[in-house]
């Protein structure tokens, strides 16, 4: 490793081509390298979804969208995109580029592309010999010697390169409009600054990270009944049916499903008392945000449970746990539908009440480590 060519780097392009929950994960990596060198110019190459929270984090001066075809969530494209991307970042001149991945993707692809594009300084986890494609080799050691956290993963691979930050929280920053905007709803639904009140995210991307809606409403009604509380359930506008589903005849709650742009649910997150969601992007931005969080977390990965915040994370420990799938394979999603409602209530009093830790991700890593071992 050649740290002090990269102590050097002005400008540095960050690949992250994941999802909204995944480029906030980053973002203390992301900051390790502005700290290095004050005044550090940082671009973002990630998705749509990465794009739209890029603009809220504050250490990221640029970003490019890109659909990258080695990705599943991409749509298919002209290859020329490809080439025409390739002279972009060759147009950058940057210094160094930094591929952020998790352990079951490929960084050879964008290596190449930075490696076409003439980017001197290029690095990664790999687990094959790269050769030229990287100056820079982090070897890849997940999850065969142990699994970790995907914020630690990020800040130990920059680390290689003498980066480390002074803060290691996740980065994301409320706009004063955005919240003027969000109290005057509040208001509007009457609930004032110091209210008791509860957001509940219910949706998620993948059908296998889905707490069933019916558990849910049980969990709603019982909030209701012993917090003396109001409720605010957010989603996308796709998922405002599921919303009603659940608070459909409940006193005291109030949709917001599709109501909101990115930068508002951020404002209503930080205004929010508690957060219950399962594990999906509003989770951490939650724990950016530093707002409690009950994650009814579904065992798919064991790499993403709320970092430095205040939490409760909900599972059932099955057999089959950590299969990284979007649907559950065997069809009963038991690390899930296994936990019940009591248990989330019980969670949601407890950090209403000061309770919860900020280390939250210890008793998964170590089912993690069981499995592996049995």
């Amino acid at each position: 490793m050649n740290a002090s060519s990269w102590q050097r780097a002005e400008r540095i392009l960050c690949i992250r081509l994941d999802y909204l929950g995944d480029v906030l994960m980053t973002t203390p990596a992301i900051r390790a390298l502005r700290d290095t060198l004050p005044g550090r110019h940082i671009t973002l190459l990630t998705s749509g979804s990465g794009a739209a929270v890029a603009r809220y984090i504050p250490q990221i001066d640029d970003t490019i969208v890109y659909p990258a075809p080695w990705l599943k969530s991409s749509a298919a494209h002209d290859r020329g995109e490809d080439f025409a991307m390739i002279e972009r970042l060759a147009a950058g001149r940057y210094d160094a580029a930094v591929i952020f991945t998790v352990y079951s993707q490929n960084p050879m692809p964008a290596a190449m592309m930075c490696y076409l594009a003439g980017i001197p300084l290029r690095l990664a986890h790999c687990r094959e010999n790269p050769y030229q494609m990287l100056t820079d080799w982090v070897r890849e050691t997940e999850p065969e010697s142990g699994v970790r956290h995907e914020v630690q993963r990020q800040l130990d691979l920059v680390a290689a390169v003498g980066a480390r930050p002074l803060d290691t929280r996740l980065s994301l920053q409320v706009e004063d409009a955005d919240r003027r905007a969000v109290r005057e709803r509040l208001g509007a639904m009457g609930i004032a600054p110091g209210s008791r009140w509860i957001a509940i995210h219910p949706g998620a991307t993948a059908a296998s990270r889905r707490y069933p809606p019916e558990l849910f409403r049980q969990v709603a009604a019982a909030l209701l009944a012993q917090q003396d509380c109001q409720l605010v359930f957010t989603g996308g506008g796709d998922e405002a049916p599921l919303v009603e589903q659940i608070r459909s005849g409940l006193p005291r709650t109030h949709s917001l499903a599709g109501m909101l742009q990115l930068g508002e649910l951020a404002a209503l997150l930080a205004e929010a008392p508690l957060l219950i969601s399962n594990n999906t992007g509003p989770a951490h931005m939650a724990a950016a945000l530093g707002t409690p969080l009950v994650d009814l977390y579904a065992l798919t990965n064991p790499q993403h449970t709320p970092w430095q915040v205040r939490s409760k994370v909900l599972y059932q420990e099955v057999d089959c746990a950590f299969c990284y799938k979007s649907a559950c394979p065997h069809g009963h999603n038991r690390c899930l539908t296994d936990v019940r409602p009591a248990r989330v209530v019980a969670a949601a009093h407890e950090l209403l009440q000061g309770g919860g830790s900020a280390a939250a991700a210890t008793g998964i890593v170590r089912l993690a480590g069981a499995i592996r071992a049995a």
